[in-house]
């Protein structure tokens, strides 16, 4: 099986998260932020991993840190779960169209994180969520998942539908990317 579970603890957050890869969309999740909370289950339902998250964070202060460090721990778990990457496909690109808003995202598991962002929005949050915190999650994730990460909203007005549309093509993305079609690392180095 490939799973993982992490444990985060600053004096800003404290972070519990157990992730399956090999799940079938089973999520408890609790960030304290509805919005992101949402989200979360967006990518667990799509990716078809099971996944709790617990998130205690300074909420007086703003959703920064907690969704922040739930990227960076949930990154950490996905890293370590996906383990030494033999057979997996490495590469995912999904769109996803939603309502009136399309979100794109290419991604490949390689060990040299980095991120391209590229979206919008008109308002300043959706909910209690800030909408900038949507690009400061994937980053987290990205770099401490290893991932190499392209975003991108072609086009939308409701900020809500450009959101979800980006965690959701992330997760078909991820889905594709984790399935096991070999034996061997995908790569000419023979390694990651």
């Amino acid at each position: 099986m490939r799973t993982a579970v992490i444990d985060r603890a600053t004096k800003e957050t404290k972070i519990h998260i157990r992730l399956d890869l090999d799940g079938s969309g089973k999520y408890n999740i609790d960030t304290g932020i509805g919005f992101f909370d949402h989200m979360l289950t967006a990518l667990c339902v799509h990716a078809g991993f099971d996944m709790d998250v617990k998130c205690d964070g300074d909420l007086y202060v703003d959703g920064h840190h907690s969704v922040e460090d739930t990227g960076i721990a949930l990154g950490q778990a996905f890293r370590a779960a996906v383990g030494d990457m033999k057979g997996i496909r490495r590469y995912g690109s999904f769109y996803i169209p939603m309502d009136e808003a399309l979100g794109f995202c290419s991604l490949d598991i390689s060990n040299r994180p980095y991120l391209v962002y590229d979206c919008t929005y008109a308002n300043q949050s959706t909910g209690q969520y800030d909408n900038f915190l949507t690009e400061e999650f994937m980053r987290a994730f990205a770099f401490n998942a290893g991932i190499t990460l392209h975003l991108r909203c072609l086009y939308g007005a409701n900020d809500h539908h450009k959101i979800e549309a980006l965690y959701k093509a992330l997760a078909h993305a991820l889905k594709e990317a984790v399935k096991i079609d070999g034996d061997t690392v995908l790569s000419t180095k023979g390694v990651l």
